[in-house]
Protein backbone atom coordinates (compact mmCIF):
# COMPACT_ATOMS: atom_id res chain seq x y z
CA UNK A 1 0.00 0.00 0.00
CA UNK A 2 1.43 3.32 -1.06
CA UNK A 3 1.78 6.31 1.21
CA UNK A 4 -1.07 8.16 -0.53
CA UNK A 5 -3.40 5.18 -0.10
CA UNK A 6 -2.48 4.97 3.59
CA UNK A 7 -3.23 8.66 4.06
CA UNK A 8 -6.60 8.29 2.30
CA UNK A 9 -7.51 5.49 4.73
CA UNK A 10 -6.31 7.28 7.85
CA UNK A 11 -8.05 10.54 6.91
CA UNK A 12 -11.68 9.37 7.44
CA UNK A 13 -10.66 7.38 10.52
CA UNK A 14 -9.00 10.44 12.08
CA UNK A 15 -12.10 12.52 11.27
CA UNK A 16 -14.39 9.98 12.96
CA UNK A 17 -12.19 9.98 16.06
CA UNK A 18 -12.20 13.76 16.19
CA UNK A 19 -15.99 13.85 15.78
CA UNK A 20 -16.45 11.29 18.56
CA UNK A 21 -14.12 13.28 20.84
CA UNK A 22 -16.06 16.49 20.16
CA UNK A 23 -19.35 14.72 20.91
CA UNK A 24 -17.98 13.43 24.23
CA UNK A 25 -16.65 16.87 25.18
CA UNK A 26 -19.91 18.59 24.22
CA UNK A 27 -21.93 16.03 26.17
CA UNK A 28 -19.77 16.61 29.23
CA UNK A 29 -20.21 20.38 28.97
CA UNK A 30 -23.99 20.05 28.58
CA UNK A 31 -24.18 17.70 31.55
CA UNK A 32 -22.09 20.11 33.65
CA UNK A 33 -24.41 22.99 32.76
CA UNK A 34 -27.48 20.90 33.57
CA UNK A 35 -26.10 20.02 37.00
CA UNK A 36 -24.71 23.43 37.93
CA UNK A 37 -27.79 25.36 36.74
CA UNK A 38 -30.34 22.77 37.84
CA UNK A 39 -32.37 25.18 39.99
CA UNK A 40 -32.72 27.72 37.19
CA UNK A 41 -33.31 25.16 34.42
CA UNK A 42 -35.81 23.10 36.43
CA UNK A 43 -37.77 26.26 37.23
CA UNK A 44 -37.73 27.21 33.54
CA UNK A 45 -38.98 23.75 32.55
CA UNK A 46 -41.86 23.98 35.03
CA UNK A 47 -42.71 27.47 33.72
CA UNK A 48 -42.80 26.21 30.12
CA UNK A 49 -45.13 23.37 31.12
CA UNK A 50 -47.47 25.74 32.95
CA UNK A 51 -47.41 28.10 29.98
CA UNK A 52 -48.26 25.20 27.68
CA UNK A 53 -51.09 24.06 29.93
CA UNK A 54 -52.78 27.47 29.88
CA UNK A 55 -51.96 28.46 26.31
CA UNK A 56 -54.95 26.71 24.71
CA UNK A 57 -57.26 28.10 27.40
CA UNK A 58 -56.02 31.63 26.69
CA UNK A 59 -56.62 31.12 22.97
CA UNK A 60 -60.18 29.96 23.69
CA UNK A 61 -60.93 32.89 26.02
CA UNK A 62 -59.50 35.35 23.49
CA UNK A 63 -62.05 34.12 20.91
CA UNK A 64 -65.04 34.49 23.22
CA UNK A 65 -67.46 37.37 22.80
CA UNK A 66 -69.93 38.83 25.30
CA UNK A 67 -72.24 40.69 22.96
CA UNK A 68 -70.06 43.06 20.94
CA UNK A 69 -67.20 42.87 23.45
CA UNK A 70 -64.31 40.47 22.87
CA UNK A 71 -61.74 39.56 25.53
CA UNK A 72 -58.36 40.91 24.41
CA UNK A 73 -55.44 38.51 24.49
CA UNK A 74 -53.43 40.69 26.85
CA UNK A 75 -56.24 40.69 29.40
CA UNK A 76 -56.62 36.92 29.21
CA UNK A 77 -52.85 36.55 29.62
CA UNK A 78 -52.79 38.79 32.70
CA UNK A 79 -55.68 36.81 34.20
CA UNK A 80 -53.80 33.57 33.51
CA UNK A 81 -50.63 34.83 35.21
CA UNK A 82 -52.63 35.97 38.24
CA UNK A 83 -54.43 32.62 38.50
CA UNK A 84 -51.20 30.65 38.05
CA UNK A 85 -49.45 32.77 40.70
CA UNK A 86 -52.31 32.33 43.15
CA UNK A 87 -52.50 28.58 42.54
CA UNK A 88 -48.74 28.10 42.90
CA UNK A 89 -48.54 30.11 46.12
CA UNK A 90 -51.50 28.20 47.59
CA UNK A 91 -50.04 24.83 46.60
CA UNK A 92 -46.58 25.76 47.89
CA UNK A 93 -48.03 26.96 51.19
CA UNK A 94 -50.01 23.73 51.56
CA UNK A 95 -46.98 21.56 50.83
CA UNK A 96 -44.76 23.56 53.20
CA UNK A 97 -47.33 23.39 55.99
CA UNK A 98 -47.64 19.63 55.59
CA UNK A 99 -43.87 19.25 55.51
CA UNK A 100 -43.62 21.21 58.75
CA UNK A 101 -46.31 18.98 60.26
CA UNK A 102 -44.45 15.85 59.19
CA UNK A 103 -41.15 17.17 60.55
CA UNK A 104 -42.68 18.15 63.89
CA UNK A 105 -44.48 14.82 64.27
CA UNK A 106 -41.42 12.86 63.16
CA UNK A 107 -39.43 14.30 66.06
CA UNK A 108 -41.95 12.81 68.47
CA UNK A 109 -41.61 9.42 66.76
CA UNK A 110 -37.82 9.49 66.60
CA UNK A 111 -37.34 7.48 69.79
CA UNK A 112 -40.02 4.92 68.94
CA UNK A 113 -39.13 4.45 65.27
CA UNK A 114 -35.92 2.35 65.66
CA UNK A 115 -37.60 -0.15 67.99
CA UNK A 116 -40.68 -0.36 65.76
CA UNK A 117 -38.63 -1.00 62.62
CA UNK A 118 -36.40 -3.53 64.38
CA UNK A 119 -39.47 -5.36 65.62
CA UNK A 120 -40.38 -6.07 62.00
CA UNK A 121 -37.32 -8.34 61.79
CA UNK A 122 -37.88 -10.12 65.11
CA UNK A 123 -38.87 -13.33 63.29
CA UNK A 124 -35.29 -13.58 61.96
CA UNK A 125 -33.87 -13.93 65.47
CA UNK A 126 -32.68 -11.69 68.32
CA UNK A 127 -29.26 -11.10 66.74
CA UNK A 128 -30.75 -9.69 63.56
CA UNK A 129 -33.25 -7.62 65.52
CA UNK A 130 -30.48 -6.16 67.67
CA UNK A 131 -28.36 -5.40 64.58
CA UNK A 132 -31.26 -3.57 62.92
CA UNK A 133 -31.93 -1.65 66.13
CA UNK A 134 -28.29 -0.56 66.38
CA UNK A 135 -28.24 0.47 62.72
CA UNK A 136 -31.45 2.49 63.07
CA UNK A 137 -30.19 4.28 66.18
CA UNK A 138 -27.00 5.25 64.35
CA UNK A 139 -29.00 7.14 61.70
CA UNK A 140 -28.76 10.91 62.14
CA UNK A 141 -32.46 11.70 61.90
CA UNK A 142 -32.02 15.34 62.88
CA UNK A 143 -29.53 15.81 60.04
CA UNK A 144 -31.96 14.44 57.49
CA UNK A 145 -34.70 16.65 58.90
CA UNK A 146 -32.50 19.72 58.56
CA UNK A 147 -31.73 18.78 54.95
CA UNK A 148 -35.44 18.35 54.21
CA UNK A 149 -36.22 21.69 55.81
CA UNK A 150 -33.55 23.33 53.63
CA UNK A 151 -35.02 21.84 50.45
CA UNK A 152 -38.50 22.88 51.53
CA UNK A 153 -37.27 26.43 52.03
CA UNK A 154 -36.01 26.58 48.43
CA UNK A 155 -39.47 25.55 47.19
CA UNK A 156 -40.84 29.06 47.72
CA UNK A 157 -37.87 30.57 45.89
CA UNK A 158 -38.52 28.23 42.98
CA UNK A 159 -42.19 29.23 42.96
CA UNK A 160 -41.32 32.92 42.65
CA UNK A 161 -38.86 32.16 39.83
CA UNK A 162 -41.44 30.05 37.98
CA UNK A 163 -44.01 32.86 38.20
CA UNK A 164 -41.48 35.33 36.75
CA UNK A 165 -40.69 32.96 33.88
CA UNK A 166 -44.39 32.39 33.15
CA UNK A 167 -45.03 36.14 33.10
CA UNK A 168 -42.27 36.75 30.56
CA UNK A 169 -43.41 33.81 28.42
CA UNK A 170 -46.89 35.28 28.20
CA UNK A 171 -45.40 38.68 27.38
CA UNK A 172 -43.51 37.11 24.45
CA UNK A 173 -46.41 34.95 23.29
CA UNK A 174 -47.79 37.40 20.73
CA UNK A 175 -44.52 37.43 18.82
CA UNK A 176 -43.82 33.71 18.87
CA UNK A 177 -45.09 33.07 15.34
CA UNK A 178 -43.13 36.00 13.89
CA UNK A 179 -39.92 34.92 15.65
CA UNK A 180 -40.34 31.33 14.51
CA UNK A 181 -40.79 32.42 10.89
CA UNK A 182 -37.74 34.69 11.05
CA UNK A 183 -35.68 32.02 12.78
CA UNK A 184 -36.34 29.53 9.98
CA UNK A 185 -35.72 32.05 7.24
CA UNK A 186 -39.32 32.25 6.08
CA UNK A 187 -39.26 28.63 4.85
CA UNK A 188 -43.00 27.84 4.94
CA UNK A 189 -42.72 24.00 4.98
CA UNK A 190 -40.14 24.09 7.79
CA UNK A 191 -42.22 26.59 9.77
CA UNK A 192 -45.33 24.42 9.38
CA UNK A 193 -43.41 21.31 10.41
CA UNK A 194 -41.94 23.04 13.47
CA UNK A 195 -45.39 24.26 14.48
CA UNK A 196 -46.71 20.73 14.24
CA UNK A 197 -43.88 19.36 16.39
CA UNK A 198 -44.44 22.02 19.06
CA UNK A 199 -48.20 21.51 18.97
CA UNK A 200 -47.84 17.74 19.29
CA UNK A 201 -45.54 18.10 22.31
CA UNK A 202 -47.95 20.54 23.96
CA UNK A 203 -51.00 18.33 23.40
CA UNK A 204 -49.39 15.14 24.66
CA UNK A 205 -47.75 16.71 27.70
CA UNK A 206 -50.94 18.59 28.59
CA UNK A 207 -53.07 15.47 28.32
CA UNK A 208 -50.55 13.46 30.37
CA UNK A 209 -50.51 16.07 33.14
CA UNK A 210 -54.29 16.38 33.13
CA UNK A 211 -54.81 12.63 33.53
CA UNK A 212 -52.00 12.38 36.07
CA UNK A 213 -53.47 15.22 38.15
CA UNK A 214 -56.94 13.67 38.23
CA UNK A 215 -55.68 10.18 39.07
CA UNK A 216 -53.22 11.49 41.69
CA UNK A 217 -55.91 13.63 43.34
CA UNK A 218 -58.33 10.68 43.52
CA UNK A 219 -55.58 8.41 44.88
CA UNK A 220 -54.51 10.97 47.50
CA UNK A 221 -58.12 11.47 48.62
CA UNK A 222 -58.71 7.70 48.93
CA UNK A 223 -55.48 7.17 50.89
CA UNK A 224 -56.44 10.09 53.15
CA UNK A 225 -59.79 8.38 53.78
CA UNK A 226 -58.03 5.18 54.83
CA UNK A 227 -55.62 7.09 57.08
CA UNK A 228 -58.53 8.93 58.67
CA UNK A 229 -60.34 5.62 59.26
CA UNK A 230 -57.24 4.28 61.02
CA UNK A 231 -57.04 7.42 63.16
CA UNK A 232 -53.60 8.55 61.97
CA UNK A 233 -52.29 11.91 63.11
CA UNK A 234 -50.69 12.55 59.71
CA UNK A 235 -53.74 11.65 57.60
CA UNK A 236 -53.76 14.97 55.69
CA UNK A 237 -49.98 14.98 55.25
CA UNK A 238 -49.99 11.40 53.92
CA UNK A 239 -52.81 12.25 51.50
CA UNK A 240 -50.91 15.29 50.18
CA UNK A 241 -47.68 13.27 50.00
CA UNK A 242 -49.45 10.54 48.02
CA UNK A 243 -50.86 13.12 45.61
CA UNK A 244 -47.44 14.69 45.01
CA UNK A 245 -45.44 11.46 44.75
CA UNK A 246 -47.85 9.94 42.24
CA UNK A 247 -46.49 12.39 39.66
CA UNK A 248 -43.23 10.41 39.78
CA UNK A 249 -43.80 7.52 37.34
CA UNK A 250 -43.64 3.92 38.55
CA UNK A 251 -41.59 4.66 41.67
CA UNK A 252 -43.65 7.39 43.33
CA UNK A 253 -46.65 5.23 44.22
CA UNK A 254 -44.40 2.58 45.76
CA UNK A 255 -42.53 5.14 47.88
CA UNK A 256 -45.78 6.75 49.04
CA UNK A 257 -47.26 3.39 50.07
CA UNK A 258 -44.14 2.26 51.93
CA UNK A 259 -43.77 5.58 53.79
CA UNK A 260 -47.43 5.61 54.78
CA UNK A 261 -47.20 2.02 56.02
CA UNK A 262 -44.14 2.84 58.11
CA UNK A 263 -46.00 5.78 59.67
CA UNK A 264 -48.92 3.50 60.50
CA UNK A 265 -46.66 0.92 62.13
CA UNK A 266 -44.67 3.49 64.09
CA UNK A 267 -47.83 5.14 65.41
CA UNK A 268 -49.95 2.03 66.09
CA UNK A 269 -47.17 -0.47 66.83
CA UNK A 270 -49.35 -3.46 65.87
CA UNK A 271 -48.75 -5.66 62.80
CA UNK A 272 -52.39 -6.56 62.05
CA UNK A 273 -53.70 -3.03 61.33
CA UNK A 274 -50.43 -2.19 59.57
CA UNK A 275 -50.87 -5.13 57.18
CA UNK A 276 -54.51 -4.16 56.62
CA UNK A 277 -53.50 -0.60 55.80
CA UNK A 278 -50.74 -1.78 53.46
CA UNK A 279 -53.13 -4.06 51.57
CA UNK A 280 -55.79 -1.34 51.25
CA UNK A 281 -53.34 1.38 50.16
CA UNK A 282 -51.54 -1.00 47.82
CA UNK A 283 -54.84 -2.04 46.22
CA UNK A 284 -55.76 1.61 45.62
CA UNK A 285 -52.38 2.37 44.08
CA UNK A 286 -52.52 -0.76 41.90
CA UNK A 287 -56.02 -0.15 40.56
CA UNK A 288 -55.53 3.57 39.95
CA UNK A 289 -51.98 3.27 38.61
CA UNK A 290 -52.24 0.11 36.52
CA UNK A 291 -55.87 0.07 35.35
CA UNK A 292 -57.50 3.51 35.49
CA UNK A 293 -54.40 5.55 34.60
CA UNK A 294 -53.47 3.51 31.47
CA UNK A 295 -57.15 3.38 30.45
CA UNK A 296 -57.47 7.17 30.58
CA UNK A 297 -54.04 7.72 29.05
CA UNK A 298 -54.77 5.37 26.15
CA UNK A 299 -52.09 5.48 23.49
CA UNK A 300 -51.24 9.14 23.97
CA UNK A 301 -47.66 8.78 25.17
CA UNK A 302 -46.60 5.38 23.82
CA UNK A 303 -43.40 5.53 25.86
CA UNK A 304 -41.16 2.58 26.62
CA UNK A 305 -41.43 1.51 30.26
CA UNK A 306 -37.70 0.85 30.39
CA UNK A 307 -37.09 4.26 28.82
CA UNK A 308 -39.22 5.89 31.52
CA UNK A 309 -37.13 4.22 34.23
CA UNK A 310 -33.88 5.34 32.56
CA UNK A 311 -35.21 8.90 32.13
CA UNK A 312 -36.37 8.90 35.75
CA UNK A 313 -32.96 7.79 36.98
CA UNK A 314 -31.05 10.24 34.76
CA UNK A 315 -33.09 13.36 35.51
CA UNK A 316 -33.34 12.38 39.17
CA UNK A 317 -29.54 12.27 39.33
CA UNK A 318 -29.19 15.58 37.44
CA UNK A 319 -32.03 17.67 38.92
CA UNK A 320 -33.04 15.72 42.01
CA UNK A 321 -36.71 15.45 42.93
CA UNK A 322 -37.68 18.13 40.40
CA UNK A 323 -36.06 16.05 37.67
CA UNK A 324 -38.14 13.03 38.65
CA UNK A 325 -41.34 15.03 38.22
CA UNK A 326 -40.18 16.38 34.85
CA UNK A 327 -38.73 13.14 33.47
CA UNK A 328 -41.80 12.04 31.50
CA UNK A 329 -42.61 15.45 29.89
CA UNK A 330 -38.95 15.81 28.88
CA UNK A 331 -38.96 12.27 27.46
CA UNK A 332 -42.13 13.01 25.47
CA UNK A 333 -40.54 16.12 23.96
CA UNK A 334 -37.31 14.29 23.11
CA UNK A 335 -39.16 11.40 21.46
CA UNK A 336 -41.36 13.66 19.31
CA UNK A 337 -38.45 15.84 18.19
CA UNK A 338 -36.27 12.83 17.40
CA UNK A 339 -39.08 11.20 15.42
CA UNK A 340 -39.06 14.18 13.01
CA UNK A 341 -35.27 14.27 12.57
CA UNK A 342 -34.08 11.51 10.20
CA UNK A 343 -30.70 11.18 11.87
CA UNK A 344 -32.25 10.80 15.34
CA UNK A 345 -35.21 8.59 14.47
CA UNK A 346 -33.42 5.59 16.01
CA UNK A 347 -33.56 7.33 19.39
CA UNK A 348 -37.31 7.93 18.98
CA UNK A 349 -37.87 4.26 18.11
CA UNK A 350 -35.97 3.16 21.23
CA UNK A 351 -37.95 5.55 23.44
CA UNK A 352 -41.33 4.50 22.05
CA UNK A 353 -43.28 1.52 23.34
CA UNK A 354 -44.07 -0.23 20.04
CA UNK A 355 -41.20 1.21 18.02
CA UNK A 356 -43.66 3.47 16.13
CA UNK A 357 -43.29 6.90 17.76
CA UNK A 358 -45.30 9.00 15.29
CA UNK A 359 -47.80 6.77 13.51
CA UNK A 360 -50.75 7.85 15.64
CA UNK A 361 -51.95 11.27 16.72
CA UNK A 362 -52.72 11.98 20.33
CA UNK A 363 -55.93 13.54 21.65
CA UNK A 364 -56.70 16.79 19.87
CA UNK A 365 -53.94 16.28 17.31
CA UNK A 366 -54.69 16.21 13.62
CA UNK A 367 -53.21 13.64 11.30
CA UNK A 368 -51.08 15.31 8.70
CA UNK A 369 -48.04 14.52 6.59
CA UNK A 370 -44.75 14.63 8.39
CA UNK A 371 -43.48 17.59 6.39
CA UNK A 372 -44.71 20.23 4.03
CA UNK A 373 -47.24 22.96 4.38
CA UNK A 374 -49.99 20.47 5.09
CA UNK A 375 -48.40 19.69 8.43
CA UNK A 376 -49.61 22.96 9.90
CA UNK A 377 -52.95 21.55 11.02
CA UNK A 378 -52.39 21.63 14.75
CA UNK A 379 -54.90 23.90 16.56
CA UNK A 380 -52.45 25.62 18.90
CA UNK A 381 -50.05 26.94 16.23
CA UNK A 382 -53.01 28.10 14.14
CA UNK A 383 -54.17 30.20 17.09
CA UNK A 384 -50.71 31.67 17.36
CA UNK A 385 -50.65 32.66 13.70
CA UNK A 386 -54.15 34.17 13.81
CA UNK A 387 -53.28 36.12 16.92
CA UNK A 388 -50.06 37.41 15.39
CA UNK A 389 -51.88 38.63 12.27
CA UNK A 390 -54.52 40.27 14.47
CA UNK A 391 -51.81 42.02 16.42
Amino acid sequence: MTESQTSSVRGPHRQRVQTAALVVIASGVVLLVLVEARFLLASLAVAIILFSLTSDAINYIARLRVGPVRFPTWLASIAAVVLISTGLFMMTSLILSQINTVLATTLTYTERAPAAVADLFAWMGPDVEQAILSAMRSVDVSGYLRAMAGQAGSLMQGTVLVILFVGFLFAEKLWFDVKLTSLLGGDTPRVARTRRIIGTIMHRVNYYLLVKTVVSAVTGAMVYGICYAFGLELAVAIGVLTFVLNYIPNVGSIVATVLATLVVYVQLGEPAPTIAFFVAAGAIQFVNGNIIDPWLMGRTLRLSTFGIIVSLAFWGAVWGIAGMFLSVPIMVAVMIVCSHVPGLRTVAVLLSREGLPDNEAGPGEADAPEGGAGAATDPAPAHLSRRSRAG
